[in-house]
């Protein structure tokens, strides 16, 4: 499973081209995000690769599990949310 880290500043196209580019290679993706504007963006990028993915017509539509994870960054328990994608 392939993870993909997105932040307050990623491009939502990006990060959707990044999804369905690693849904080809494998069954599913990890996303990890902290704060509240890379979640916009990780739900933003989730809608949009949904979309193209399900534009394809052998394609089964995606499935988002959201959930909570501790993370330790520069020494520091932080808490973040993951979402897992797949088909």
């Amino acid at each position: 499973m392939e993870l993909l880290k997105v932040a307050s500043q990623s491009n939502p196209n990006s990060v959707a081209g990044a999804i369905a580019g690693a849904l080809e290679q494998d069954a599913a993706v990890e996303i990890h995000v902290i704060g509240v504007c890379a979640v916009n963006q990780s739900v933003k990028a989730i809608t949009i690769a949904k979309r193209l993915i399900t534009q394809r017509a052998s394609s089964v539509p995606l499935k988002a599990i959201p959930g909570f994870i501790e993370l330790e960054i520069a020494g520091r328990d932080k808490t973040g949310m993951q979402f897992i994608i797949d088909k």
